[in-house]
């Protein structure tokens, strides 16, 4: 007995010292639960796009602003936030935050109209992005471990993988019982036990000092960030070459610029920008980039494939995607632990090429291609490679800085991923789009209207996704042969459109494959402790930014 007085029997650990390790656990599954609400919320949405655009007689522009209406503001406030809550507590701006997205899904899930879907995925954006960049900040102070934070973001980065798999079946299934409006009131009562759950387990971090509040910093990075990304939305209804496109631009680079000198010039910036000129953190940014405008460019065509060109029930497509959320779950702890143990650059090298080896085999798919021999590698290698960038690159971000500065550097990793989702969405739907309209117009013009309505002629003339709905429609049997080569062209039609932009994607990977090898140094290892603030230190290619683990 006294040989383990004031310690559990058998740990070699004092009870005060495993109390404290469950509210460690238990704080760090509570905020794992914040981020997949955050995460289901950008892929859930994607299984019930066709019943939204049938119901609300929408087309492919209208189905891309559910997703990125999302993601507009989701992107354009989350440095503000990052740096708003490392002044004001992170659990604090966790708690409003979830409060304010649960209670946004109410006017998705009561709306009847696109405005109604539009304003309510807005206004959960706002609120995703106080939340998303506390999740990660609240890690690094909960995990001052260099090999346990190392850990702890591996797993908080295949969180990712668990939202990818549970949005499509749950979506599925709820469609399969409900209307679409259900993926909305999904996230009430999620919201709500996690806002007491946050309340109870997690404890309150903010920077030890901070300065004034940089107003105009913040002014200047909203505004800066929001009109990039929305000029990048509307660029292929605009046209890109168009003066509404090359005029939003350049006020978003003014904007940009601007924040930049100013950032440079004051003590109290929203985010140091000078920690671009390091390395070890301006790389695995661009590289997270990259990683996830084919990520989410490739979610948005895969929903257009397995459920315009392969006619799957919505649930049936949530199984389909299972292997590939279930490889980008299993596979991002494990990489953040080799990073550290052979260098951060040969894993992102490594999952930048399996991207796009994985969009070289997509841009091969056919209408009758195998889904064991083609589908799924195509899959399989881009969420293996996905996975394997996101962990590492995520830990080389946060190892960059110091703790004060959590959420700023949370917010830089979350904003690179959110603007290369959303390039991706834009760009690879717009080369879509702008393949299946310019082939499939003239074909549905011709159809009579005793087929198509010219209400179904415009939503087909812009979505395959409209194959299910022309499919259900009663028709003479004279009927069936037009019917039938009109539903086989707009399928090819989709798939050609499809294999361009996968091939366009896998260029832009295999590029940024090639820069990240030459650039970023070689021996670099992330250990948990703070990186050299000097740039010089950390460019150097034969000079590791941060000292080796001792252990």
């Amino acid at each position: 007995m006294g040989a383990h007085s004031g310690t559990a029997a058998g740990t070699g650990f004092s009870v005060a010292e495993q109390t404290g390790r469950r509210r460690q656990i238990g704080a760090f599954a509570v905020i794992c639960i914040a981020e997949l609400l955050i995460v289901l919320d950008m892929t859930i949405i994607n299984v019930a796009l066709p019943s939204i655009g049938i119901e609300l007689q929408t087309g492919i522009s209208g189905l891309q602003w559910v997703v990125d209406a999302y993601t507009l503001t989701f992107s354009g406030l989350l440095l503000a936030f990052g740096n708003l809550g490392d002044r004001y507590g992170r659990k604090l701006f966790l708690v409003v935050g979830l409060t304010g997205l649960g209670t946004a899904s109410v006017i998705g899930a009561v709306g009847d109209s696109l405005p109604h879907v539009l304003t309510s995925r807005a206004v959960m954006g706002v609120f995703a992005a106080m939340v998303l960049p506390a999740t990660l900040a609240v890690i690094t102070n909960l995990f001052p471990t260099p090999k346990e934070r190392a850990l702890a973001i591996g797993v908080w980065s295949s969180i990712a993988g668990v939202a990818v798999a549970i949005g499509p079946v749950s979506g599925g299934w709820l469609l399969e019982h409900f209307s679409w409006h259900s993926v909305f009131w999904l996230n009430v009562p999620v919201a709500l036990v996690a806002v007491v759950l946050v309340v109870l387990v997690v404890p309150e971090s903010k920077a030890a000092s901070v300065g004034p509040l940089d107003i105009p910093g913040v002014v200047l990075s909203i505004a800066g960030v929001t009109l990039l990304v929305f000029v990048v939305i509307e660029a292929p209804n605009f046209g890109w070459t168009s003066w509404r496109t090359l005029l939003g631009l350049l006020l978003a680079v003014a904007f940009l610029v601007a924040f930049v000198q100013r950032e440079r010039r004051i003590t109290s910036p929203v985010l140091d920008v000078r920690l671009f000129t390091i390395k070890p953190f301006a790389w695995p940014a661009v590289s997270i980039a990259v990683g996830f405008f084919s990520l989410f460019g490739f979610l948005f065509l895969i929903t257009q494939y397995f459920q315009g060109v392969r006619e799957y029930s919505p649930l049936a497509f949530g199984i389909a995607t299972l292997p590939f959320a279930a490889a980008l779950a299993v596979s991002s702890p494990a990489a953040t632990i080799i990073a550290q143990k052979i260098g951060t650059m040969p894993v992102l090298v490594t999952g930048l090429v399996l991207i796009g080896a994985g969009l070289l085999v997509a841009g091969r798919v056919e209408i009758d291609s195998s889904y064991l021999t083609l589908v799924l590698p195509a899959m399989l290698l881009l969420a293996v490679g996905i996975a394997i960038i996101q962990g590492p690159a995520t830990e080389s971000i946060m190892s960059s800085l110091p703790l004060d500065e959590a959420g700023a550097g949370a917010a830089v990793n979350d904003t690179t991923r959110e603007i290369g989702g959303t390039l991706g969405v834009a760009v690879l739907g717009s080369i879509v789009a702008s393949y299946y309209v310019s082939t499939v117009r003239p074909l549905v013009d011709a159809i009579p209207s005793a087929i198509m309505s010219d209400t179904e002629k415009g939503y087909a003339q812009s979505s395959v996704l409209s194959v299910v709905e022309i499919q259900k429609r009663d028709l003479p049997s004279m009927f069936e042969p037009q019917r039938a080569q009109l539903i086989l062209e707009m399928k090819e039609a989709a798939l050609r459109g499809s294999s361009i932009a996968a091939y366009v994607a896998a260029g832009a990977v295999f590029v940024c494959a090639a820069a990240v090898f030459f650039m970023f140094p070689a021996k670099y290892r992330t250990t948990g402790m703070l990186a050299e603030t000097e740039s010089d230190t950390a460019s150097s290619p034969d000079t590791p930014a941060t000292t080796p683990d001792p252990q």
